[in-house]
């Protein structure tokens, strides 16, 4: 973070400055900002956040002991520790964001790109900032930091050297992208697909593309939304560009798109595929499993060759890419059994592209296994998606499907109506009984997909089964 006073910093929050020791309204703090206390280092700020399980106001004094300079409380607390006493420490959070990117931004040549979607905002945000990184100083979010806190830590990362600021934005609820996105007034918007992932959040797929359509409307006047042409709610989002003064640049697979592939080839080492933007194409072979990963790349090079990058130093970048992100199509175990470990985030649309992969990349001597759990935060549609997905691992001829958890069953009861007779489908209720049933069933030349969402826990289940057989 840049360096603050006390004096301002208790100025842009609204709150009550309490000072301790040797601090004066004029003290400067220069340090980070963390609500994770056994994140927080010397002469850094920590945010006593109250949390669902926990409070950050017991923390305080590890975040003293730690060397933080700074607290920002909902109360004051009895440690030896300079304090800004405010009425919502997550409100504090977003305002203090909000003035430390104002003045880098003000000061310098500092570009901002906000990143949704329904899915892929991760991989395309590390894509991005794989490709930025090597033109200047680029901060993106950690993991997924793209809520209402973690888009603030992020956004708090910046110096008076940062060139880029890539922001990820989630949403579980109307309003929540405005609100993140109105702390910086992003430069570009990239809208990567309009999906059933939180719909029940949203009451349906409608909502969902208003929800994702407030980072369009939320760019600074004369900015830029990179749109998926291929997605037509996406597309749709072009007149609303329109009305807020902004252009638009187009990624997709059609013709007519600025930033295009074609010639896609999967393999269980990569995919690889033409990249065209506009005049000039060059081939590329990209690393990240998943022909769906196409368009993350896609959405990535169009922001950056719009901010000054050359389509061979994007393709470059790309190329050393080797995982999205830890959970995220992560390859494991060896080539007698390929783990596929895809258990951090799942929708309707990322759990189909993935098991198509899985079948695009298991070869004809090769058995497919998917390990499924549910899908969270689709309300009322939970049923029916589920249902629709057990019918497709039917579809795709996978001869292995274990089921686990109760929110899942009904793939594996769908399943079972689709055709997935005998042991071919099989449930358990928790991811311990799966792994003893894997491990007596797995055998050599097994290509085994792990997919889930975050919530169900089977990442774990991927990284044993990755350990197991390594």
């Amino acid at each position: 973070m840049i360096a603050l006073t006390l004096s301002h910093i208790t100025h842009v929050l609204g709150g009550e400055l309490r000072l301790a020791g040797t601090d004066t309204p004029e003290t400067l703090v220069t340090g980070s900002v963390d609500t994770d206390s056994r994140q927080i280092g010397p002469g850094d700020i920590f945010v006593a956040k109250p949390g669902d399980v926990t409070d950050g106001h017991v923390f305080v004094g590890t975040a003293r002991s730690a060397g933080a300079a700074l607290a920002i409380v909902e109360r004051p607390v009895d440690e030896q520790i300079t304090q800004i006493v405010v009425p919502h420490a997550v409100t504090a959070l977003a305002d203090l964001a909000r003035d430390v990117v104002a003045q880098v931004r003000a000061g310098g040549d500092l570009r901002i790109v906000g990143i949704t979607g329904s899915n892929g905002k991760t991989t395309t945000k590390n894509l991005l900032a794989r490709i930025l990184e090597d033109e200047g100083e680029t901060v993106a979010p950690r993991a997924s930091f793209n809520n209402e806190v973690g888009a603030p830590l992020t956004m708090l990362r910046v110096t008076t050297e940062t060139r880029f600021l890539v922001s990820e934005f989630g949403a579980s609820a109307p309003g929540a992208i405005a609100q993140l996105a109105g702390l910086v007034e992003p430069d570009l918007g990239v809208v990567l697909m309009v999906g059933m992932a939180h719909a029940g959040g949203f009451g349906g797929i409608e909502g969902t593309f208003h929800a994702k359509s407030e980072l369009v409307k939320a760019l600074r006047p004369g900015g830029l939304a990179v749109l998926n042409a291929d997605d037509p709610r996406v597309a749709a989002m072009a007149p609303i560009a329109a009305e807020h003064g902004a252009s638009v640049r187009w990624f997709g697979l059609g013709a007519d798109a600025d930033v295009r592939a074609s010639d896609v080839e999967v393999s269980a080492s990569g995919t690889r595929f033409v990249l065209t933007v506009g005049e000039e194409s060059l081939p590329v072979s990209l690393r990240v499993l998943g022909a769906h990963h196409v368009m993350n790349a896609l959405a990535a090079v169009a922001a950056a060759t719009t901010l000054g990058v050359s389509i061979a130093d994007c393709v470059a970048r790309l190329e050393t890419v080797e995982i999205a992100e830890r959970w995220r199509m992560q390859p494991l175990g060896s080539d007698r059994i390929r783990i596929i470990n895809d258990a951090y985030n799942a929708s309707p649309d990322s759990m189909t592209a993935a098991l198509r992969t899985l079948a695009q990349i298991t070869g004809p001597s090769e058995r497919m296994v998917a390990v499924l759990g549910a899908m969270s935060e689709l309300g009322e549609y939970a049923g029916d998606e589920h249902d629709r997905i057990g019918e497709l691992a039917v579809r795709l001829r996978i001869p292995r499907i274990v089921v686990i958890g109760q929110d899942a069953r009904r793939m594996y009861i769908s399943a079972i109506s689709e055709g997935s007779w005998s042991d071919e489908a099989v449930f358990f209720p928790d991811a311990d009984q799966a792994f003893e049933y894997l491990r007596g069933e797995l055998r050599d030349g097994d290509r085994v997909l792990v997919k889930s969402s975050n919530s169900a826990g089977l990442r774990f289940l991927g990284d044993r089964l990755g350990e197991l057989y390594a």
